[in-house]
């Protein structure tokens, strides 16, 4: 049986997923691409919100999500520890 997602592989997956699709994103891609409901989506986004690494936009009167620098630096962190246990066996 598979475990279920930490609060940082999930905020890793939201990020990684806005970041394939070139830093930024439609809530529905986000959605589906980061494999959440509509209620655990919006409580993670306020978390992104409040540490400054996803922002919402307008984009031609549509909502978008873009990954912002602080959050391309928490990727690139995120990738490092992942590597770090990886190699240790953890």
């Amino acid at each position: 049986m598979k475990q279920k997602r930490s609060q940082l592989d999930v905020i890793h997956d939201m990020l990684a997923s806005v970041q394939r699709k070139g830093g930024k994103i439609k809530p529905t891609q986000l959605l589906s691409k980061s494999n959440l409901s509509y209620k655990m989506m919006q409580e993670y986004l306020v978390i992104l919100d409040q540490r400054e690494l996803l922002e919402e936009t307008q984009e031609k009167g549509k909502k978008m999500f873009v990954i912002t620098e602080k959050g391309c630096q928490f990727l690139a962190e995120y990738r490092k520890l992942s590597a770090f246990t990886e190699a240790f066996g953890l």
